[in-house]
């Protein structure tokens, strides 16, 4: 069953040949709309877009496009130059907002053969894109952090939950995100969102006034997205065995970039050796820590470390540093 939400455009919609459970008329605040159907199981919404409150400001939008599953929504637009325009339409994309139409014929298409990124991506114009992403920088300090596991299963999707929460209680206002995988989805967290790797500018975009973005680049080489990486090693005699036969060059590949021990077991001494054989510097040093405890001070001293110290007072000097033999037997 269907939602429409009309308002000037309500006498088309009247038309539709669609089976309806629920139908509104009127104005609201992109924050109504968004907490009346967020947990309202519909199999496509029609949405007017005059009936949202103030709807040329594209942040308005952008409330919708993360609160709601806009792959079930098709947007309604009002034929006037500033909604027909490219810039518009661009930002829509940009957005994650592929399914909008003016006539009840475009409307049936796309209800029956909804819009994926590919059948929209000429809309988007890239330059178009990008400055209103810098734009939205400039504002609001967005700030976007990847994660990337250096050795296989290094933890960087479980890392990325207990950093969020740990930023979320130093209130910073965070959101995550995954390229090409759905992992996120085990974690039940708000604003924890999975995409492909072509959808990523428009979801960072959609979180453009939020102050930190968590990056997942898994194996995808998006570095270039973010402002900063932390790159995950787990230091077990195994992953390490496995990252040399694999890539003998990995650590002068890793040199100058945030080597983050994680689940680690090491001493000061045994972090001391792994720099001397790998001729690397560890960043920091993260303990196996448990999930299910939303603070960990140890993770407040990471991110004081890279700049993220709100409301942190950890210092963890004795656990940043410096296994052996390792690196020399795999001649």
């Amino acid at each position: 069953m269907n939602v429409i939400i009309s308002n000037k455009n309500r006498d088309m919609l009247t038309n539709l040949q669609i089976d309806v459970i629920k139908s509104l008329n009127g104005e609201y605040e992109a924050d109504e709309i968004v907490s009346m159907f967020s947990n309202f199981f519909f199999n496509k919404m029609i949405l007017d877009i005059t009936a949202i409150k103030d709807y040329m400001n594209i942040a308005n939008l952008q409330k919708l496009s993360i609160g709601l599953d806009m792959d079930k929504v098709i947007l309604v637009l009002d034929n006037t130059p500033n909604t027909s325009s490219s810039l518009f339409l661009s930002k829509l994309v940009s957005m994650g907002i592929y399914n909008f139409a003016n006539t009840i014929d475009n409307i049936m298409y796309l209800y029956n053969n909804p819009n994926s990124y590919r059948d929209v991506a000429h809309i988007q114009q890239m330059s178009t894109l990008t400055n209103v992403i810098t734009d939205k920088v400039e504002n609001y300090n967005l700030k976007v952090l990847g994660i990337k596991n250096v050795t296989e299963h290094a933890g960087a999707t479980t890392f990325i939950y207990m950093l969020k929460n740990q930023l979320e209680m130093q209130g910073y206002n965070v959101a995550a995100i995954e390229v090409n995988k759905r992992d996120f989805i085990n974690f039940n967290s708000q604003n924890m969102i999975s995409c492909s790797k072509d959808e990523l500018p428009g979801t960072i975009a959609k979180f453009s006034s939020y102050d930190i973005v968590l990056l997942d680049i898994n194996d995808s080489a998006e570095e270039g997205n973010c402002g900063d990486v932390l790159y995950l090693i787990e230091p077990t005699y195994i992953k390490l065995n496995k990252l040399i036969r694999r890539n003998r060059a990995v650590f002068q590949n890793l040199n100058g970039k945030k080597i983050i021990l994680n689940k680690s077991l090491l001493n000061q001494r045994d972090i001391t050796d792994f720099e001397n054989e790998s001729r690397s510097k560890v960043f920091y040093n993260v303990p196996p820590l448990d999930e299910k405890k939303k603070e960990h001070g140890v993770l407040s001293g990471l991110l004081a470390a890279i700049g993220y110290n709100k409301n942190s007072s950890y210092d963890n000097a004795e656990n940043k540093g410096k296994i052996f033999g390792l690196f020399k037997s795999n001649n």
